[in-house]
């Protein structure tokens, strides 16, 4: 996120660069377990490793006098390139991306012969961003009961002619740049430039530029390496934690303030646990000190070389736990000497300019630490070590007491509501709260709806049931994170108007806020803006659209349900989902399963049972069934009158439950609804949702 005074450096080449390094290392840290998996196979099980074992390493011959394959070798040249390829084409477009780009890299890998890194770099993401292209042809086109056929063959399709491309046009030209790549690496290595790298390196470090050297050509070229000469001095180029370590000891010895005092904690975290971010604010408020990582990171890279060390695989993050486990088993002396002999250079080199430059850092810290999330793009997951835990109380602040975790950096541009499923509970809240947004006058902040497994780092604000909190802040940890136990209307929503009026406007109201009134995010949610917002929660509307099928037919409405309990009235929604042909037997089962992990009651007198994730493939078709209980049925200690089953299927239910939040966010028309006696009555109400 970014307010309007820091809009401006973000359209600049560093940030370009850094963001094309974050697109790249979003490919390659996902798989880094994979990679440390092959290294480890690699130093143990090779003829040279420390267990040799001929049918695991790939040497020597079996009984029948066949060479052994091995594990090393596919897994180089198939296993992590196919997972490098499927993570970036997922990055763009989900799992069907990641299946286009996977099948597209095997052309790559087989017309190459060699480990094809860069080339699944490629092809992946390529092969996702093609298949969403393709997809926009026939968005909306495609009649009912044929989608899967056409999205099965038209992945298959795109796929094997993507093969192809790989195969004869993309191969060539990545085999001739890694060819390139590698002789410019061996060129420096020979004449002893290597350790130069180090004055572009440590400044991107700092930059966050970083990992589009380190992940974009250092590792793939590393792993060639490895593969050839059984390990790699380029694994060390960028991880070596000894720059870092000697500014923050130097910091220990002659730092003031604030930073001396936090420098022994920031040391623990950088050289254990790996995290190097956390010394990039001591550079930043001396920036001098620089010299000081580039003349550590020269002197490990000249002791590598001196000793031919190196690394068999990755080491991330850069602890060095992970430097010592991927150490190739001839390099333990030549790795550890060049990480001491780093540190003693850098902290020499620190200690001079601290004590011979007059600055105070007491002040310092809070501001260098705001500056290098500036550059970052985002909240440092460590920054509360620097700055102290007092970081996060804006948030809290704003959340009244139900918000947590992130801090805002700038205007709230999306939201997102997630559950189980994605398609139930969240999907009715995000209706609910989209309008009450865009009544506060702010029509451009998204708020969308997902499921917990979809979720990613992308979001400012994050809205979940209070028992899904847990599972959404680990992948959404820079978010402020709201728990809600009533969907309908929960006082969370009016804090989140607030929180988007503050951060969105500086604290005042906007022009159109301000026409609604001070709290127009309390009045009852007007036609117009309910209806937009059905229409951004709907955009495939599918069968209805066409005119062929009804998401809620008028035989799924039954106006005096049958069932006393909680669990008879999922069952009873259920039939009437298995009576449409909309789902299975199992996706009844999977209701009752989602009911028993999250309840689906969401206030005002409404539940709306569904299935979980799981159960998407029990469902047929979309559709949504009504039942009414007068006399009401006690629901985990709630009282429901109103139960709405629920099967949806590429979004084409949302549109009715946007409807049916409009009309249970109104008390008038939730009256209404108590009151009718017929279901067309019942249909008038949802505003014609099958129109």
């Amino acid at each position: 996120m970014a307010t309007e005074t820091v809009a401006k450096p973000r359209t600049s080449a560093r940030v370009h660069v850094q963001k094309f390094g974050t697109f790249l290392s979003g490919m390659i840290m996902p798989n880094i377990g994979a990679f440390i998996a092959w290294g480890l196979i690699t130093a143990l099980f090779i003829e040279k490793g420390w267990l040799p074992v001929p049918e695991l390493g790939g040497f020597g011959t079996n009984a029948a006098g066949v060479k052994n394959l091995g594990l090393v070798d596919p897994m180089i040249k198939y296993l992590l390139p196919l997972l490098i390829a499927y993570t970036g084409g997922k990055n763009v477009y989900d799992v069907r991306g990641g299946v286009v780009g996977a099948i597209g890299t095997m052309g790559v890998i087989v017309g190459a012969g060699i480990p094809m890194f860069i080339g699944a770099m490629i092809m992946g993401p390529l092969g996702g961003w093609t298949m969403k292209k393709i997809d926009m042809l026939w968005d909306g086109k495609i009649r009912p009961g044929f989608e899967m056929l056409v999205n099965n063959f038209s992945a298959g399709i795109w796929g094997a002619l993507l093969a192809m491309l790989g195969f004869f046009g993309i191969s060539p030209l990545v085999t001739a740049f890694s060819e390139g790549a590698g002789r410019v690496v061996q060129f420096l290595v020979n004449n002893g430039l290597l350790p130069l790298t180090s004055i572009f390196i440590e400044p991107a470090k700092v930059l966050f530029l970083n990992n589009a050297i380190n992940h974009g050509v250092l590792t793939p070229l590393g792993v060639q390496q490895s593969l050839d000469q059984g390990k790699s001095i380029l694994f060390l180029l960028e991880a070596n934690p000894g720059p870092g370590l000697g500014i923050l000891l130097a910091y220990m010895f002659f730092g003031r303030g604030a930073a001396k005092a936090s420098a022994p904690g920031a040391a623990i975290i950088h050289f254990l646990g790996g995290i190097h971010e956390i010394y990039f604010p001591y550079v930043l408020m001396r920036p001098l000190l620089i010299l000081a990582a580039i003349a550590g990171g020269m002197t490990g890279i000249a002791t590598l070389a001196v000793t031919g060390a190196g690394l068999v695989a990755p080491a991330a993050p850069g602890s060095i736990l992970a430097v010592l486990a991927q150490t190739s088993r001839d390099s333990y002396l030549g790795v550890i000497l060049a990480v001491l002999l780093a540190t003693a250079a850098s902290f020499l080199v620190a200690s001079v300019i601290m004590k011979t430059t007059k600055h105070s850092d007491d002040d310092d810290l809070n501001a260098a630490t705001s500056r290098m999330e500036g550059m970052k793009g985002k909240k440092s997951s460590v920054a509360s070590t620097l700055t102290g835990a007092g970081a996060g109380t804006a948030a809290g602040a704003a959340a009244g007491g139900h918000g947590s975790v992130g801090v805002l950096a700038g205007p709230v541009r999306n939201i997102v509501f997630a559950c189980d499923a994605g398609m139930g509970s969240s999907a009715m809240g995000a209706s609910v709260l989209r309008n009450k947004i865009k009544a506060a006058g702010f029509p451009d902040v998204k708020v969308t709806n997902a499921s917990i497994a979809n979720l990613s780092d992308t979001y400012d604000v994050v809205v979940t049931h209070q028992d899904l909190t847990e599972r959404a802040k680990p992948a959404t940890s820079s978010a402020v994170h709201y728990s809600v136990d009533n969907f309908m209307s929960s006082p969370s929503y009016d804090e989140i108007v607030d929180l988007v009026r503050e951060s969105n406007t500086g604290g005042g109201t906007s022009d159109a806020g301000t026409s609604h009134g001070a709290h127009a995010a309390d009045a009852p949610v007007d036609a117009a803006p309910a209806a937009a917002g059905a229409a951004a929660a709907a955009p495939a509307a599918g069968p209805s659209s066409n005119g062929t099928s009804e998401i809620l037919a008028r035989e799924s409405v039954v106006l005096t349900g049958s069932a006393t309990t909680r669990d008879a009235a999922i069952d009873e929604a259920g039939r009437l989902l298995l009576a449409r042909g909309a789902v299975d037997e199992g996706y009844i089962a999977a209701m009752h399963e989602r009911e028993e992990s999250v309840s689906t009651y969401m206030g005002s007198f409404l539940a709306i049972p569904h299935g979980t994730n799981a159960a998407k493939d029990h469902i047929r078709k979309s559709a949504v069934s009504v039942i009414r209980y007068p006399e009401g049925i006690d629901w985990n200690g709630k009282q429901v009158k109103f139960v709405v089953g629920v099967a949806g299927i590429n979004n084409e239910h949302l549109h009715i439950l946007s409807s049916i939040a409009k009309v249970f966010t109104n008390k008038e028309q939730v009256a209404r609804l108590e009151a009718a006696t017929s279901e067309d009555e019942v249909l008038d109400l949802f505003g014609k949702v099958n129109a």
